[in-house]
């Protein structure tokens, strides 16, 4: 199905660039088979029930792409995955929280179609009030898993639970489930209650739209990926860590914690490269106090 336009403009498209047989032996070789031969790291941590301060968030990092968000009165999950096996990737590290010590949220929301993103295991476990959201052609995916509501958003549609406020930001990446189903939406969203705002980019590649996103929100933390940009396919789908600093300064937000790093072995890069470069290149923009790394299953509040 062809996109329409608004889509087709930050759309990475599924062609592989010259070169990835290499990449791909170098990724195997390197990457997927010593980390199937690897022990897990990381340990689990319980969830810490009781909301934050008034005018506070915490944020808590499960892995991958995953957060569990509390506000004063609200909590969400984004991008829940609590996968043993990413196809033939093993997880490196534990999720940070036990998937059913989740207490029942008010909604849970996936940013794009991909398995580690839309995990239905973990999604089938969650439990939320006022259901789940998904982007434009991917709530058939949702349907049956048991959530109460499906909302289904395009690109800067905005949906308002009581004082909990969601918009749907966009991305530049792609995302299909499958290589047929090039229809369905992706992007990111920005959450808002109780004073506080937290912008989950999903995955993207760096573009411009980032500044039209810190024009029309105001965002105090940036969840933002910062791995996977050695791509064994060679498409501009991934940010690395220097492109992840600009989009953050794009953005206008106060502080930022990265993802999609150090859980599933989905680049080239080595492990620890990513959280190296991000701090050095934090150090030489004078944004380090900015940047907030946290352990899996452990909260930040800000």
């Amino acid at each position: 199905m062809e996109h329409p336009p608004a889509i087709k403009a930050r759309y990475s498209g599924l062609l592989p660039q010259k070169g990835w047989p290499k990449r791909n032996y170098r990724f195997w070789r390197h990457r997927v088979i010593p980390g199937l031969l690897s022990r897990r790291a990381g340990v689990v941590s319980d969830p810490v029930h009781h909301p934050p301060g008034e005018g506070r968030v915490r944020v808590t990092w499960i892995g991958h792409a995953g957060f569990y968000v509390q506000f004063a009165g609200h909590s969400v999950v984004l991008d829940p995955n609590w996968a043993r096996f990413h196809g033939p990737m093993k997880r490196m590290r534990e999720p940070g929280l036990p998937l059913r010590e989740i207490p029942e949220l008010d909604l849970v929301l996936v940013t794009h179609a991909h398995f580690d993103h839309l995990h239905k295991p973990s999604l089938r476990v969650l439990q939320a009030r006022n259901g789940i959201v998904v982007p434009k052609g991917s709530a058939r995916l949702v349907r049956r898993l048991g959530f109460p509501e499906v909302h289904e958003m395009r690109t800067w549609d905005a949906l308002a639970f009581d004082a909990l406020e969601v918009v749907h930001t966009p991305s530049h990446h792609w995302g299909a489930r499958y290589l047929h189903d090039t229809h369905r939406d992706y992007g990111g969203y920005v959450i808002r209650a109780a004073d506080k705002s937290i912008f989950h980019c999903g995955d993207s590649a760096y573009f411009n739209g980032f500044r039209e996103i810190g024009r029309r929100e105001e965002i105090d933390v940036a969840l933002m990926p910062i791995g996977a940009y050695e791509s064994p396919s060679g498409r501009d789908v991934h940010m690395n860590p220097e492109e992840a600093v600009r989009a953050f300064s794009d953005l206008g937000a106060r502080v930022m914690i990265p993802m999609h790093y150090g859980t599933f072995p989905l680049g080239n890069e080595p492990h620890d490269e990513p959280v190296e470069r991000l701090l050095m290149e934090a150090d030489r923009l004078g944004l380090s106090e900015h940047i907030l790394i946290p352990e899996e299953g452990i909260g930040i509040e800000w």
